[in-house]
């Protein structure tokens, strides 16, 4: 059971943490890495692996290869970037956050190797390579009988990609962090596709023609096997339902129907049966319907388009790039009939601001710009300006605090949906900081108590 005496120490090791160099800063190289799980055993090798990247859905793909593997009885251990709320996020084992005292107990295992490896190497170890050498050492510890594994920015010198990964699974590839992963698809997938390992097995998602030949064309140059959407797996049919959808999906090895799974937007679906298919290529065979159907029941995915209030409906999104803004809105507009919607966005400087906005432009009635409290965020003035040019002046507010601002749309859309026969909403997106905030917000509002 976790004290409060280790929510001490668990403080100051993240504040330990937080003082190497961020995980938005990178000297692209696999070196500090390789030597720090060298020294440490090579913790990683010691289970099987599968593998994540892509520019969206990886956390939710993650989570659900998680709670698949959980269904079938392993032992799972699950690494994924950027955390909601806390820290502990990052590291899930059988799908649950790492407790306080085993975060320690593995940065104390780790703790003298990253200041070993700082003098030896030009620059000292990140946040990132420590939290994922930090989440190695535990799954051995443990230990798990698998590492579900996310990569945190592109692929090929991602520090996750240290790892012997059995399956190698990438989601859609879309732009974001241009400024080191390269200003075309090409680039981008060339840089993502380095997590592809010789005769593994390969997981594709739906990609834009160009990206689908380069990750393609890895694939051949390692005789890897590749699984395609579209092609050897994918969603046969889809409903909307209550709390979510009902989806079939065409497996590798076999269909799967009536599956229940309690995320909104096509998306998902396609994420589910990415996910689906890379438990099959792991397994190698055609997986029990009934677990499969029992699993995708208990997928959760905080702060993907999750519905946090009621009353009213309060949507929040960490929808951070055009590609994410797309399928955000996409949702709303496919899936939700609001007569109107008061939209609050925050969204990071070195983010497509002007993307994004655009995406969000045809569903959302009244926009409130805020900004959270990253030290990254845009300022609001800057968003303000962005804003207008986009939805106009009179559909744009501004709030410099992001309590204030949600508070504020909430207020209005109540005051709305009292004089109105049809039903509004709020939502809340721009960034993964935005979302975790707003969750945070929102529980205060509302009176929940935060979650265990």
């Amino acid at each position: 059971m976790t004290t409060p005496d280790d929510l001490e120490v668990l403080a100051v090791v993240e504040a330990a943490l937080l003082k190497r160099w961020p995980e938005t800063k990178l000297e692209p190289s696999l070196d500090r890495i390789a030597a720090l799980v060298d020294v440490l055993g090579s913790p990683q090798l010691s289970y099987p692996t599968i593998h994540i990247a892509g520019t969206n859905g990886k956390t939710t793909t993650s989570r659900m290869i998680d709670v698949l593997h959980r269904e079938l009885g392993y032992r799972t251990g699950r690494f994924t970037s950027p955390h909601l709320e806390s820290i502990l996020e990052r590291i899930a084992i059988n799908n649950r956050p790492i407790p306080a005292e085993g975060f320690i107990a593995a940065y104390n295992d780790i703790a003298l190797y990253l200041d070993l490896i700082d003098s030896k190497q030009p620059h000292p170890i990140s946040f990132f390579e420590a939290m994922t050498a930090l989440a190695f050492v535990a799954f051995a510890e443990f230990p798990v009988d698998l590492g579900v594994i996310e990569a945190g920015m592109g692929g090929e010198w991602d520090s996750t990609n240290v790892v012997a990964s059995q399956v190698s699974v990438i989601t859609p590839i879309g732009f974001d962090h241009m400024e080191y992963l390269g200003n075309t698809l090409e680039e981008i997938a060339q840089t993502k596709a380095g997590i592809i390992k010789p005769e593994s097995h390969v997981v594709l998602a739906a990609q834009p023609v160009e990206v689908a030949k380069v990750l393609l064309s890895k694939v051949a140059a390692v005789s890897a096997i590749p699984y395609r959407e579209g092609v050897e797996f994918s969603v046969k049919s889809r409903a909307i339902a209550v709390g979510g959808q009902f989806i079939s999906i065409q497996g590798i090895f076999g269909d799967y129907d009536d599956i229940f799974l309690p995320l909104h937007g096509a998306h998902q679906a396609s994420n589910a049966a990415l996910a689906l298919a890379a438990a099959e290529a792991f397994a190698g065979v055609k997986l029990d319907e009934e677990l499969v159907r029992s699993a995708f029941t208990k997928v959760e995915s905080p702060g993907r388009f999750e519905v946090v209030y009621r009353d009213p409906t309060v949507i929040i999104d960490a929808a951070h790039n055009p590609h994410g803004a797309h399928a955000f809105a996409e949702t709303l507009r496919s899936e939700f009939d609001f007569e109107s919607v008061f939209g609050v966005v925050a969204i990071l400087g070195e983010k497509d601001v002007d993307g994004v906005l655009q995406k969000l432009e045809p569903v959302i009635d009244r926009l409130v710009v805020t900004q959270n409290s990253s030290p990254r965020a845009l300022p609001v003035e800057k968003l303000y300006e962005a804003a207008i040019k986009i939805f106009g002046a009179e559909r744009v507010f501004k709030e410099d605090n992001l309590r204030i601002a949600i508070t504020y749309a909430m207020e209005q859309c109540t005051l709305v949906n009292q004089v109105s026969d049809g039903i509004s909403a709020v939502t809340i997106c721009g960034s993964v900081v935005t979302a975790g905030e707003a969750r945070k917000i929102i529980r205060d509002i509302s009176g929940i108590e935060e979650p265990e």
